[in-house]
């Protein structure tokens, strides 16, 4: 008996400390990452990016705002896509202007906020319970990875990009990683036409298995939106790289920053931009071309979302006050001349 106490004890001991190692690896990660750009960012010739990025044109500056306003209408409608899988009734304007506001906020400051907090926040001021909200964010989580696994795993296996020295990966282990994400996501579709329909448990919540035709859905509303984000970098960069390099790379980096936790991923996409392509373009033009696509890509929509969240919130608390402004004061006294009931 005490040596099975023993060997409980350290069983509880080992996976405390694996819980621990858990949590901290990633904050420990994001150091390192932040150590290295802040190294990096030390031997930049930021007057030349200031001058390249003067030198963007404004038509090109206006293509991509439009591209990256489309690209976050399509995010938007992944919300559409748990709208038919949990059978809400809000309207697919409110839907999408929810999603929206929380995607603009989910870019900039994490998941935590933006995916989380946010939309059980909106969704709750619209009526829906915790648990659809829920089921909400996970199909809208399922939706954008399952379209990254299928775009990015087919760059990776038909158009490796240009690795960083750092990362000594043969290019025939970079084309089976991709083979592997492409064969992840086409099993999604086939356990989608085999067990439509049928629940399962994830984390105390019910979930059905979706449809093939929402699965496909799900893929091509997905892919088409990591493409387009892929094009305003394109764009930003005046085509001086093939379109399927500049995907790539963003893939990468988008993978490089939620590893590392970094809100926006902020000083990670350009790192990961500058390691891949400053070989091949100067530095300063690739860091222009990425600045410009954090204002329009991020920024710019922070701002909007902000507006329109400090407008429903406004509104929100007119309509109370009207309503309280309604009740009478003694709404919720008895009548007179009524007893009762024993």
């Amino acid at each position: 008996m005490p040596a099975l106490s023993r060997r409980a004890a350290r069983g509880r001991q080992g996976a405390a400390a694996w819980s621990l190692a858990k949590r901290i690896a990633p904050w420990l990660l994001a150091l390192v990452v932040l150590a290295l750009i802040a190294h990096e960012a030390t031997r930049v010739d930021w007057p030349q990016v200031l001058h390249a990025l003067a030198q963007v044109p404004a038509r090109v500056l206006a293509l991509a705002a439009v591209l990256a306003l489309l690209s976050h209408a399509l995010f938007s409608s992944y919300d559409l896509v748990a709208r038919h899988q949990t059978g809400h009734r809000l309207s697919t304007p409110r839907t999408l202007g929810i999603a929206a506001v929380c995607y603009a906020f989910n870019l900039n400051f994490g998941s935590l906020v933006g995916a989380l907090a946010m939309k059980l926040r909106l969704y709750a001021r619209a009526g829906l319970r915790a648990r659809e909200v829920a089921r909400i964010i996970v199909v809208a989580i399922v939706t954008n990875w399952v379209g990254y696994l299928a775009l990015g795993g087919s760059v990776l296996a038909f158009a490796p990009p240009p690795l960083p020295p750092q990362i000594t990966l043969s290019e025939p282990t970079v084309r089976a990683i991709g083979a592997a994400m492409v064969g992840t996501a086409v099993a999604y579709l086939l356990l989608c036409a085999w067990r439509h329909g049928r629940e399962f448990s994830w984390r105390g919540q019910r979930f059905a298995w979706p449809s093939l035709r929402v699965a496909l859905w799900q893929l091509a509303v997905s892919m088409l939106n990591w493409a387009l984000m892929g094009v305003v970098v394109w764009v930003l960069l005046r085509q001086a790289a093939p379109y399927t390099t500049v995907l790539a790379v963003l893939l990468l980096a988008a993978i490089a920053g939620v590893a590392t936790h970094v809100p926006a991923g902020l000083g990670v996409i350009e790192a990961v931009f500058v390691a891949c392509l400053g070989s091949a373009l100067p530095p300063a033009h690739v860091l222009a071309a990425l600045l410009s696509y954090r204002a329009l890509y991020y920024l710019v929509p922070l701002a909007l979302a902000s507006i329109g969240y400090a407008t429903a919130e406004a509104t929100l608390r007119r309509a109370a006050s009207i309503r309280r402004a309604g009740e009478p004061a003694d709404a919720g006294a008895q009548p007179k001349g009524t007893r009762t009931p024993p």
